[in-house]
């Protein structure tokens, strides 16, 4: 079947895609910016990528009108808590009039356990979606998940900081929530064997784990499972603000993010039983056996998506890559380094690993305060880390930037700066005959910008200097 991917570049989107393509199907992948796009997929014979922007409806006439089942995986919980509903829904409506000029006979999408009276915006926002999808030109299958687990999953790069950093937690009363996670396998199979199924069509369904827990007992199972003591306290005064603003100091996620997951999280999330099990032969594993199959993926470094690779994440990327791509001169102040190059190859091996455990090469205490700083300010800090320790490419967080560019034949590694800042920063990589030239680039923005840049000048001559030494070093 030819079957198309929205929110291909997404957790889910990025698991699915190689699913479909080994069971036959021809996938053409739906992502706003060509330059996010598994590179893999340039080479694959089975996958097609088109661009298309579902907030820009011009854009959705490069989706092939031959395609015969579509996945709906798109989730705008943007950068602003505010806005993601009108957001969702806009797309959502924008999907639905250019598919049914398809020939698609299913739409598949993924919305979350909306059972109980009281929704947070977050889940309301998706049963929204759910009732837009529905269409007399096409059959909708909707499967209704739990909190997800799986190796780069939000909830569990959350539970984890939690658990690895905090031997006694003072926590908010919601970690007492029920809820039934839910491991990211599973609901790949469920998504996976539900196409073309004509016994699902213009049906619904709560997929689940096996258990019902708190989030406390994720927590400690969590830790178990990591052979951690932890101590749990709950206590009732914790406002949402605060909770949120706890969540956000101690993890990696965003304050904004925080904030809607906060919300969720003090909604109860039990599915509701049905013959979906037996209907495609699933039975779901264990919360721990499933915390345990993503640290496999996770010491094997085969992390296919993370969350943290999501626009989600950004703190500043509010658009295209491609805008951020041509680094700009005009206005700009530039810290220039260049250095002779004794072996290319090793000096590129070097800077693909740059960041995350790696660090920065030089005065990593210095990039661990900035982190800090940028973490107390509302930024994202250093704690994304990367998601995977040797490889990158375009779209990738990398600590608190983003991989605008990345190409290893090339020689060129351009990222563009997440933290909070009084304007825009780039920093560049590239290896031009036999030299590698670095350039921090910074486009301030009002006297503020300028005033920060000459703040900050004498700790760049350092930490510049000591990095380009430490790459072209063998």
């Amino acid at each position: 079947m030819k079957i198309l991917v929205t929110g291909a570049t997404g957790y889910i989107g990025k698991r699915l895609i190689p699913l479909l393509v080994n069971e036959g199907h021809h996938v053409v992948c739906a992502v706003r910016d060509q330059l996010r796009a598994d590179r893999n997929y340039l080479t694959e014979d089975h996958i097609d990528i088109v661009e298309a922007d579902f907030l820009k409806p011009k854009t959705l006439k490069n989706i092939p009108k031959d395609i015969e089942v579509a996945y709906y995986l798109i989730h705008s919980m943007s950068n602003s808590s505010k806005d993601f509903e009108t957001l969702e829904e806009t797309c959502a409506k924008h999907f639905k009039a250019y598919i049914e000029t398809t020939q698609v006979r299913q739409v598949i999408y993924l919305s979350g356990i909306t059972n109980e009276d009281r929704l947070s915006k977050h889940l309301q926002s998706r049963k929204n979606v759910e009732e837009l999808l529905h269409s007399h030109f096409y059959a909708t299958t909707i499967f209704k998940a739990g909190i997800i687990v799986g190796s780069g999953s939000s909830s569990f790069e959350i539970i984890r900081d939690l658990v690895e950093k905090l031997p006694v937690m003072i926590a908010p009363k919601w970690l007492n929530t029920k809820t039934q996670p839910i491991a990211v396998r599973d609901v790949l199979s469920y998504l996976s064997k539900a196409v073309g199924n004509k016994l699902l069509y213009n049906s619904s369904y709560d997929i689940f784990g096996p258990e019902v827990l708190t989030y406390k007992q994720m927590l400690l199972q969590f830790a178990d499972v990591r052979q951690l003591k932890r101590y749990i306290l709950t206590v009732p005064v914790m406002t949402p603000k605060l909770s949120s603003y706890w969540l956000y100091f101690v993890t990696s996620t965003s304050y904004k993010l925080a904030t809607t997951l906060v919300d969720s999280m003090g909604v109860q999330i039990i599915g509701k039983p049905s013959a979906i099990n037996s209907f495609l032969g699933i039975q779901p594993i264990s919360y721990k056996e499933a915390v345990r199959h993503a640290f496999e993926k996770i010491e094997q470094n085969s992390i296919i998506s993370s969350w943290k690779d999501s626009m989600v994440s950004s703190g500043r990327l509010k658009n295209s890559l491609h805008k951020y791509v041509n680094v700009p001169t005009y206005g700009c102040y530039k810290d220039h380094k260049a250095a002779k190059v004794t072996s290319p190859f090793k000096t590129m091996e070097k800077i693909w690993v740059i960041g995350g455990d790696n660090g920065w090469y030089y005065a990593n205490f210095l990039w661990k305060f900035r982190g800090y700083i940028d973490k107390l300010v509302g930024g994202i800090g250093l704690r994304r880390g990367r998601t995977s320790p040797t490889e990158l490419q375009a779209g990738d967080a990398l600590d608190f930037w983003r991989v605008i560019f990345a190409d290893k034949s090339k020689q060129k590694l351009l990222l563009y700066a997440e933290m909070r800042l009084p304007g825009e920063a780039w920093l560049e990589f590239v290896i031009e005959d036999g030299i590698l030239k670095q350039t921090a680039t910074f486009r301030p923005r009002g006297l503020a910008g300028r005033l920060y840049w000459y703040s900050v000048l004498p700790f760049h001559g350092m930490i510049f200097n000591g990095m380009i030494k430490k790459l072209v070093t063998v």
